[in-house]
Parts: structure tokens; sequence; C-alpha cells
């Protein structure tokens, strides 16, 4: 199992400079993929564009860019433009986007998540290979390209939880991404129904990139109670919450990974034998506890 780690918003407000200087301590530790959430602060793709021009080497991914709010020919442009920044490095992972912010935020429709990412894909997909498209469809349309040269085709990750997302994640993409979804759920769940709708569609085994906050710590109740109280959305939206159910977790801090080195090793463990190919660590809590985990986790390399 690979194991890559996030940056930037995720680990909490930081200049752009910091966010490249964390792409760069991944690499030094010896990382196989550095992450960027698209949230509320720095640009995902254009924050991986800077850093990846600056440091070499490490693959570099997004987990994930919501779409809705992004018509496929401007995200295309846009992946294309960080691939061709970064040499070949990027993985661009997609999803629906929170139903709740999607729609409180920005005004956009949430009704028929599943039909609107199948269409999405079925016109991203060609258009990052530099293809003509021309879709008219139920709830997209797409006519034209993306007018790039010698650029390589990213590869496509899905956020998928539910088992018609998965589907098209294994029909459509090349693997998913999940957050705050424990081995048990995925192992049981997710594994097994994205490798079946990958088979059905004579596609390649698919990846499963799995996101959790971790903290090597000596404080492990501390910090659980921590991650609950900072993070109560995730464990009440209903994307999150079915998930958490099946894991048998009240919430995000029952799956975090959190405790002293041995109990984090075994713990990221469990998440290799459950399925996973690439484990995506968030390092959680304040710089000391950052370092400890992100020196430790460099370590398990």
């Amino acid at each position: 199992m690979r194991i890559g780690i996030a940056v930037g918003d995720i680990r909490g407000q930081a200049t752009l400079a910091e966010v490249v200087d964390q792409v760069r301590q991944a690499a030094h530790h010896g990382f196989d993929t550095a992450w960027s959430a698209q949230a509320f602060g720095w640009d995902a793709l254009t924050t991986l564009a800077v850093a990846g021009t600056q440091v070499p080497g490490i693959a570099l991914g997004t987990a994930v860019v919501p779409v809705p709010q992004r018509h496929p020919l401007v995200l295309a442009s846009q992946a294309l433009t960080a691939q061709a920044a970064v040499s070949g490095r990027l993985t661009l992972g997609v999803g629906a986007g929170i139903g709740a912010m999607v729609s409180g935020m920005f005004g956009l429709a949430t009704d028929r998540p599943v039909r609107r990412m199948r269409e999405y894909l079925t016109v991203l997909n060609p258009l990052l290979r530099g293809e003509v498209v021309e879709h008219r469809g139920e709830t997209l349309t797409a006519v034209g390209a993306v007018g790039l040269v010698d650029v390589a085709t990213p590869s496509v990750l899905l956020a998928a939880l539910g088992p018609n997302m998965l589907k098209v994640a294994g029909e459509l993409a090349d693997g998913t991404v999940t957050w705050m979804t424990g081995p048990k759920t995925i192992r049981e769940h997710i594994a097994p129904t994205i490798a079946k709708a990958a088979a059905e569609a004579n596609r390649s085994a698919p990846k499963i990139v799995a996101g959790q906050l971790v903290c090597v710590t000596n404080a492990t109740d501390a910090v659980r109670e921590r991650i609950r109280s900072e993070f109560p959305m995730a464990g009440r939206v209903p994307e999150y919450r079915a998930m958490l159910e099946r894991e048998g977790a009240a919430g995000p801090e029952d799956v975090a990974i959190v405790g002293n080195e041995q109990s984090v090793a075994r713990q990221i463990e469990q998440l290799g034998e459950s399925g996973v190919t690439e484990f995506m660590a968030a390092p959680y809590g304040s710089v000391d506890e950052q370092r400890r985990t992100v020196e430790f986790l460099g370590g398990l390399r």
C-alpha cells in the first residue's frame, strides 16, 4: 500500500509558501503523493501546479475537486494546464460535493447526483484525452474541446461511497477516493462494489485511496475529543453518516487514526488489509503533533 499525505487547508490555515513547503517536506520524507483538497481556501489544482514546479519527483493529486460548479470544459482545461506544469504527475480526483454546500453556497441543483456524475465523466474523460465532445444530455450540455498539445491524460478518481456512485467509479474512473471511512466499510462495501463494477466494464483493478485524519500522540482520548468537536458536520451529513453507521462509529473521531506509534502503525496496516491501495494521511493537531505524525509516517515508507 502506498502512503500519501494531505497538504493545504485540511491541515489548517497556511500561506501558499507554507503549503508548498508541506509538499517539499512530503517529498523529503518519501511520501508517494501529495494530495490537495478543494475546500474554502487555496484552489487545489493551482496550488499543485505551483508546488509541482518547485518540488520535483513526488506525485500530486486532488482529493477532491467538487464538479457541480465547474463545467467539464473548464475543469479539463484547468487539470490539463496543471498536468503540463507538473510534467505529468497529476491525478485528478473529483466528486459530487456535499449536497448541502452545493445547494446552499452555489444555489445549484443536487438531485440525481449519480446521473449527473455519469454524464459529467462521460464528457470529462474524452476532453482530458484531447478529444472533441458534443454532448446534449439530461443534466449537461458540452460542445467543444480543450486545445492543448503534448499533455498526458491524468488518471481520474471519483469520490464515491454509495453503491450507485461506486458503480460509476468502477465503470468510468480509475478508482475512488474515500474520506473518514473505516477499514470494515472499505473491506465489506467499498472494495468489492467498485471491483465488481470495474470488472464488468472490463477495466483494470481500481485504485482505492482512503483519506483519514492521523495524529501520533500519547493523549489519544483528548485528541479524539478535539476531532469530535472540530468536525461535527462530518458526523451529520448524509454522505458520511451512512458510512459511519456501516462502521459502527458515532462520528469521525471513531474512525480517525489516533494513538502512539505502534497503535497508528497497526491501524494503517488494517487499511491495507481492507483493500486500500493508497492511504492518504491528513496530519491533525498542533504544529508539534503534525511534525511527530509526519516524521513517523515518513519512517514507514
